[in-house]
């Protein structure tokens, strides 16, 4: 459906004015500390610091939001408890090289009481000070630890949820993957953010929406390409199913996975096509594209009603309502009027 036109025009106007991606992230990642400054925490929401350590004896910086029963009463006094159905393990976006546990603190405690789950949010190590397949292992080591128990020790693995968005979704997808390859833990449940899945963003593509969207709607199809030089260590790497899951020789054994869209998302058609295939491997999908919406719009506050929506579908699919019989595959839009 067309966009606002209005909306359109201011969205192309501060895309064209965006600096080169290449020489500014860096400077992205200093203006994202200082909104992380700026973060209000809700008293609903317990935040803790904790760490695991990596295979090279990195110590990989976590950050659990735990959401909290606040109840006061001139009988019994304060009284907070800890309310979580389950645990999200989540993997934040940036291209590899920008977003961290401190500006992503914000959306993780609203995901935690929003989705009534604890939220483990993790600091993998990021391009181009470090290269793939880093960041994909931090991941990787710290599922395995939340599988294993020994991360925390109060966790039901059959109530983890891996979830990504962007570069997050893409590592998500990632760990999946490894998981199933190498039998050390079973992944019941991911949810991917408009998510990176495949690694060719030229114009000669198999994909249109990186010639749809890939020039106005503020992730350009160029900012993609650079991100992905600034990860990739090697030029065999842009060919590894680590990195572009739909290369993958098989993607059959997966959990039951949520994949949202956005309709003016360069990242739109890969998601989807990702989607597609979990499907006719054999796994339960249900994926949704979001009508009006553009790459990161997740980030955005919740009043609007892309993100209310968004969060509504999540909490859905978490609770196993309104989920499909297995083998359909819905294509459920939800139309964004902000």
């Amino acid at each position: 459906m067309p966009m606002n036109p209005a909306l359109q025009a201011a969205i192309k106007t501060l895309t064209r004015i965006m600096p080169d991606t290449s020489a500014s992230w860096a400077d992205q990642r200093k203006a994202e500390e200082a909104a992380a400054k700026l973060t209000i925490v809700d008293p609903r929401c317990r935040i803790d610091d904790l760490t695991a350590t990596a295979a090279d004896g990195y110590d990989i910086p976590l950050r659990l939001f735990t959401p909290l029963d606040i109840d006061l009463s001139l009988k019994t006094g304060l009284h907070v408890n800890e309310d979580y159905r389950g645990t999200i393990l989540f993997f934040h976006g940036g291209g590899f090289a920008n977003g961290d546990i401190g500006f992503y603190t914000d959306a993780c405690q609203r995901m935690a009481l929003k989705l009534e789950r604890r939220v483990l949010s993790v600091e993998y190590r990021r391009s181009p000070e470090h290269k793939f397949p880093t960041a994909l292992d931090d991941c990787y080591e710290v599922a395995r630890q939340l599988y294993a128990g020994t991360l925390l020790s109060d966790v039901k693995t059959k109530h983890i949820v891996l979830m990504g968005d962007s570069a997050g979704g893409n590592l998500a997808a990632g760990v999946s993957l490894l998981a199933r390859d190498r039998g050390d833990f079973a992944v019941r449940t991911q949810v991917l953010l408009y998510p990176l899945t495949y690694n060719d963003h030229s114009l000669t593509t198999l994909f249109d929406s990186v010639r749809e969207n890939g020039e106005d709607y503020l992730l350009t199809r160029e900012d993609i390409v650079t991100y992905i030089n600034l990860y990739l260590a090697k030029p065999e790497d842009f060919n590894d199913s680590r990195f572009a899951p739909l290369l993958a020789s098989s993607v059959a054994d997966q959990p039951r996975t949520l994949i949202v869209t956005a309709e003016y998302d360069p990242l739109r058609d890969e998601g989807e096509a990702y989607a597609a295939r979990l499907e006719a491997e054999g796994n339960e999908v249900v994926c949704c594209r979001m009508y009006d919406a553009i790459h990161g719009y997740f980030l955005y506050p919740s009043v609007l009603s892309l993100v209310r929506d968004t969060y509504r579908l999540i909490a859905n699919f978490l609770d196993d309502e309104d989920i499909p019989d297995e083998g359909a595959l819905p294509w459920l839009p939800l139309l964004g009027t902000d």
